[in-house]
């Protein structure tokens, strides 16, 4: 019964404290399935079962790809887990900061092997969390990884969630404002759908507003999303950033946002993630 209670107890801390929780048996369920990817994520690294998949980032006016985003996969040894489970779990044990060093280095070296095959201008965007913005190691991993693979620190974009940017906001400035210094890309991502201020915006060393894939996903025909999207445009151009629209699947989706003058996308309708060869494929196809 205590043992039940306790389930009970951090189910309703996990939801915002100040309330309460009644036990089910669906609670144990989630317990032991979290205690099992929390432990076999701690060996994931060494056995080599993350992987990187590069989705493309397409200019809306010339079709040609310019950039990427890095998006973490894992082949866990019972089969492949959703990033929407075992990041939140990476988050909540600390292994984020660990996880996120490899993703770093790895997406680091492979902008070093695109190089090295006359691949010179292609940016990636790598996701910080939270957790990962209020390390105090975060600058000197991102020193290190860029230095040991030898690339120009302008490929390398870094992409903070508004929720993540205000939990914060004094040190996420601090720390982008070292980004940019550096000569790092920095991307506000799922934007709309956080509390950010406006006026706390425009003092940010930001190259790149997200469009949330939730705003994208309505048009043309949800008249309550299309205004939202042409706010953020309007806003970002405002600003002189370049806007990113997330989660395009459809030609009625693309050719909207081309018509209000979005400037990069990144969806279904041109490209899944790709491993890294299928996604060499379709850089030579394109």
């Amino acid at each position: 019964m205590l043992r039940n209670a306790d389930t009970a107890m951090y189910q309703a801390k996990a939801e915002g404290r100040n309330n309460y929780h009644f036990y089910t048996t669906e609670l144990t369920r989630r317990v032991i399935e979290r205690m099992k990817i929390e432990s076999q994520l701690r060996r994931a690294i060494d056995n080599h079962e993350l992987v990187i998949h590069y989705q493309p980032q397409v200019d809306l006016s010339s079709g040609r790809i310019v950039g990427a985003e890095a998006l973490l996969r894992w082949n866990s040894p019972d089969g492949p887990v959703s990033p929407a489970e075992f990041i939140p779990v990476a988050e909540q044990t600390g292994q984020i900061n660990a996880i996120g060093r490899w993703v770093l280095t790895s997406v680091c070296d492979q902008i070093r092997s695109w190089r090295d095959q006359g691949i010179n201008d292609l940016r990636v965007a790598v996701n910080l969390s939270a957790q990962q913005l209020s390390s105090p190691d975060l600058l000197a991993d991102v020193d290190a990884a860029i230095a040991a693979a030898g690339i120009p620190a302008e490929q390398v974009e870094l992409e903070i969630t508004e929720t993540a940017m205000m939990q914060d906001p004094a040190r996420a400035a601090q720390v982008m404002q070292a980004f940019r210094e550096r000569g790092l890309k920095l991307a506000i991502d799922d934007f709309g759908t956080g509390y950010s201020s406006l006026s706390y915006l425009k003092q940010l060393p930001i190259d790149y507003l997200k469009i949330d894939q939730s705003f994208v996903r309505g048009i043309p025909g949800d008249l309550d999303d299309l205004p939202i999207v042409d706010a953020i445009i309007a806003l970002a151009n405002s600003l002189e950033l370049v806007t990113i629209a997330e989660g395009v699947e459809t030609r009625d989706q693309l050719d909207e946002l081309r018509r209000r003058k979005c400037d990069l996308y990144q969806g279904y309708f041109f490209s899944r993630p790709l491993p890294v060869s299928a996604f060499e494929a379709l850089l030579r196809e394109s």
